[in-house]
């Protein structure tokens, strides 16, 4: 097993190419992908076009607590407050984290087109307090977005970032001083909390020609007696286990489920793929992201929190799902209510 570096690692371009997860050129998961082939692609982009489902999007509005500057001060240590998809505020030793942000009204290289916002985000870049670091997993529009990022820069301290998208955000203006970029297995701590990039499978790119060009990761971090897990995207492969048994177990894990379908099984999880890693990882509490805020699959919006909830308590596994700007006591989740069935109920009864 490779052993985790310490040290704070900063990796304009040299890094980059030394990894050992890159390749050819590119970087690469430690097990090859699938490929659609010609019939099944054409059967994707025929689905996407014509017989996608209906149900995709709510047509009621999504529970969002509104939230303010006063109150993320006045909440303890350890609190989290989701934001939206992958989009999540962690307190930890008086600071505040976020991860993944994203606060455009589409996930999208256009504000035109593209994946829209089921709900507004529970708070504006403007109104947030200081952020002591933004920590990112990869680079797709629904994890890494431009107009937050910029906003974000003149409020926050350091930008944690896998190989390669640190790079990016350098190019986008950030003062190189900001940014901290790690291969996996590296770690980095900044001001009491460490932070380890780690495994996931997955891909990159923004645009036609730049596929691959970065790493993607999912997150360690620990705050004193505090460890959580961020996987960012992933399919499901043997190294959930192997980060489960070099940094479990986690007080609570937040894993994607949801955008998954049978058509792209090595880069997003089923919900009884969620399951196994969260077991997997050691986790004590399940929160499930990646849901609830765009239509970026095939399913209806509401079966990710439908399937992962059932399958939890099916197999006896503390799971929370709190709405968009819930707080959330990462020392000692609740179950929350099913917010969601509540949405059903009302656009049933129209």
């Amino acid at each position: 097993m490779s052993s985790c570096n310490s040290t704070l690692k900063l990796a304009p371009g040299a890094l980059v190419e030394a990894s050992p997860q890159r390749r050819d050129g590119k970087f690469r998961n430690p097990v090859s992908m699938h490929k659609l082939g010609f019939l099944k692609t054409l059967k994707l982009v025929a689905t996407m076009l014509f017989t996608r489902p209906v149900g995709r999007v709510p047509t009621q509005a999504v529970p969002v607590n509104v939230l303010n500057r006063a109150q993320l001060l006045a909440a303890p240590d350890d609190s989290l407050f989701r934001l939206g998809h992958s989009t999540l505020l962690l307190k930890l030793n008086g600071q505040f984290w976020l991860t993944d942000p994203v606060f455009s009204d589409r996930a999208s290289p256009v504000q035109w087109a593209g994946p829209k916002r089921f709900h507004q985000p529970p708070i504006s870049i403007a109104d947030l307090p200081p952020i002591k670091g933004v920590i990112l997993s990869h680079d797709h529009y629904d994890h890494l977005d431009y107009a937050a990022i910029l906003e974000l820069a003149a409020k926050t301290e350091h930008f944690i970032t896998p190989l390669g998208v640190g790079d990016t955000l350098i190019k986008w203006g950030l003062p190189a001083s900001k940014v901290r970029q790690l291969d996996w297995w590296e770690s980095t701590m900044v001001d009491g909390v460490r932070l380890v990039a780690t495994p996931s499978q997955h891909f990159s790119g923004r645009g036609l020609h730049d596929g691959n060009q970065t790493l993607w990761a999912s997150w360690v971090i620990e705050e004193r007696e505090l460890r959580v897990f961020f996987s960012g995207d992933s399919g499901y492969f043997d190294g959930f286990k192997r980060i489960g048994d070099t940094y479990g177990p986690f007080d609570v894990t937040f894993i994607e489920t949801g955008a998954y379908d049978k058509l792209w099984p090595d880069v997003h999880m089923q919900p009884e793929q969620t399951l196994q890693a969260h077991l997997d990882l050691r986790g004590k509490w399940l929160l499930p992201v990646h849901n609830g805020t765009f239509d970026l699959g095939l399913h209806v919006w509401h079966e990710p929190f439908d399937r992962i909830v059932a399958l939890a308590a099916k197999n006896g596994v503390p799971i929370t799902t709190p709405e968009m700007g819930q707080a959330v006591a990462l020392k000692g989740p609740a179950t929350t209510e099913k917010w969601w069935l509540k949405v059903l109920e009302r656009e049933f009864t129209l």
